[in-house]
């Protein structure tokens, strides 16, 4: 890891560290090396740079929305911690090329496939984009989850701590077993991934996906010897 990048991570990660109680002890079953997906939930800025630092070593890359690079400071601390500009609202192959070179580089690839902040931390409807990136890399999908954060603004003016809690599922692969993935079956797809996530959560956290009813035939198969 180059200098200037883990001076941001220990520096950020101290950061976090004062304003959150960190629960990280799953995080030890995430694979050491190899290509991986990362698809988390999206609550609001303060999981990205705990997410992001808590992988490290692992060389951990992710998508950011384009315009985010506007301003020069926010855009070299992008830039040194290798994110991907996202053109959204758009088909971005270069980005999706981008991330599928990062992953046969055997990078951590993290992305959430709500596509924006809920604020409150229920799980949202889920976009496809991921299913097409898992295909065509092959890379294993790892669910990762955290709760608790959503009620940091608050206990920031209180001066508390939050506690942040991370869970980790376990990695598994998609397959379309021969069957032509049109829009409805990237749908089926993106939607077992997200009840795989929500049934890392509690109760109150999943929203859309709180039935944990996934689609009758499956596209995952599950990877137990990843380590």
């Amino acid at each position: 890891m180059a200098l200037g990048r883990r001076i941001i991570v220990a520096t950020v990660k101290g950061v976090m560290r004062l304003i959150c109680r960190i629960d990280d002890t799953q995080l030890a079953r995430v694979p050491q090396q190899g290509p991986l997906i990362v698809v988390t939930n999206h609550v609001n800025i303060l999981e990205i740079p705990i997410i992001y630092t808590h992988l490290q070593p692992r060389p951990v890359t992710g998508f950011v929305a384009a315009y985010r690079w506007g301003s020069r400071l926010l855009g070299w601390l992008l830039d040194a911690c290798g994110a991907i500009p996202l053109r959204r609202g758009e088909a971005d192959l270069a980005a999706m090329r981008r991330g599928v070179e990062m992953l046969k580089a055997g990078h951590i690839l993290v992305i959430a496939p709500e596509g924006t902040r809920s604020g409150h931390g229920r799980l949202q409807k889920a976009h496809p984009g991921v299913v097409l990136l898992a295909l065509h890399s092959g890379a294993p999908l790892l669910p990762l989850v955290y709760y608790g954060g959503e009620r940091y603004r608050d206990n920031l003016r209180r001066l508390r701590r939050t506690d942040f809690h991370i869970v980790v599922g376990k990695p598994f692969t998609l397959d379309a077993g021969g069957v032509k993935v049109t829009r409805q079956v990237r749908r089926q797809m993106i939607d077992e991934v997200m009840y795989h996530m929500s049934a890392l959560l509690p109760p109150a956290y999943r929203g859309v996906y709180s039935d944990l009813n996934p689609a009758t035939e499956t596209y995952l198969t599950f990877h137990s010897g990843l380590s």
